[in-house]
């Protein structure tokens, strides 16, 4: 049902230079835990805007400084040009407020990869064309390296994702809290490209020419091994939400390594490879144990089978990601 856009919306709207006289209608959309996103019918057409909470919604205490729209907005710029069309058009930027407009998707056409896998809908082609898109994107920017200068996040990544997920399942397992922390400065100090943050299938839409990436509010120059595992890790507990398609969806994680591990340039793809594997099980514990947990592991059975995986490879880490799907497989099929 249509209504009226918030008045800062349409303030920053109006800033943008994309909202001239009357107020047109909209309607709030469903998205994530950081941001109000609405569609806003103008009279050109509708587009999407999203500003950013300062306070996330979620049952914890959970900050978050709204530049990191700025940085947001830099990150479609610089991943269009990587890969033409791998974000929705940025159309306009308003920082004071953290707003931006994006051209609107459609999700008849551009369905939700998460709904799509929820469905049973589970594609391993798809799944390698998102790593195909991603390792693009981090090769081209990390021949860029002056583009660091444009994303100097490291506060905002460390708040959004290190502190809420490493530092904080730290917390709820003390004996790994060292483990943890170790992993957060390796991560801090492989400073090779530019990072999405929050590459996950509720962030990718499957369009009629490929994936498309939404939010990348922990825009960050940084390592880009945090993206790939980010995703993977999704890939594997989405086989404790929809069983029927475990088989398909560990097909999914092992297409996503096929597609991404040859075009690492940057550096040794075994170096790459290995934080990668070390940083899953931290983020897996993360999803039951951090201040995010996902909303479809709900039995204490399956937030058992996710710490035990995670802590076994957290204290004993695989430097491969085919050790890691491995190690999962075993647990969720017995």
């Amino acid at each position: 049902m249509s209504t009226t856009p918030p008045a800062g919306i349409l303030a920053a709207l109006e800033r943008m230079h994309l909202l001239h006289g009357a107020s047109p209608p909209g309607e709030p959309l469903a998205g994530g835990v950081s941001s109000d996103i609405w569609r806003i019918d103008l009279p050109s057409g509708p587009v999407c805007v999203k500003r950013a909470l300062a306070k996330l919604r979620v049952s914890a205490d959970w900050q978050a400084p709204v530049e990191r729209n700025l940085y947001e907005a830099r990150w479609m710029q610089v991943a269009n040009q990587a890969v033409p069309g791998v974000t929705p058009a940025l159309l306009g930027q308003d920082a004071a407020t953290g707003t931006l407009a994006m051209a609107y998707l459609p999700a008849d056409r551009y369905p939700l990869w998460k709904g799509k896998l929820r469905d049973g809908q589970v594609d391993p082609a798809f799944a390698a064309a998102a790593a195909r898109a991603l390792v693009r994107i981090h090769a081209a920017t990390a021949a860029q390296p002056s583009l660091a200068a444009d994303f100097p996040t490291d506060r905002i990544f460390h708040d959004i994702r290190l502190e809420p997920y490493l530092t904080q399942s730290g917390r709820a397992h003390p004996d790994l809290a060292g483990r943890m922390q170790a992993l957060i400065e390796t991560t801090q100090r492989n400073k090779h490209a530019l990072v999405h943050g929050d590459i996950s299938p509720k962030n990718i839409l499957s369009g009629p020419d490929g994936p498309v990436f939404l939010d990348a509010e922990c825009a960050w120059w940084g390592d880009p091994a945090f993206d790939l595992a980010f995703c993977q890790n999704h890939l594997l507990l989405k086989c404790l939400w929809v069983p029927s398609k475990r088989d398909a969806l560990l097909a999914c994680f092992r297409a996503m390594t096929a597609a991404y591990l040859p075009q690492v340039s940057w550096e040794p793809p075994a170096a790459f490879e290995a934080r990668a594997a070390h940083l899953l099980p931290a983020l897996l514990l993360a999803r039951v144990d951090g201040k995010s947990p996902v909303e479809y592991i709900t039995t204490d059975a399956d937030r058992h089978t996710v710490r035990k995986v995670a802590r076994r490879l957290l204290l004993a880490p695989a430097d491969g990601l085919a050790d890691v799907v491995r190690a999962w497989e075993e647990e969720i099929v017995r």
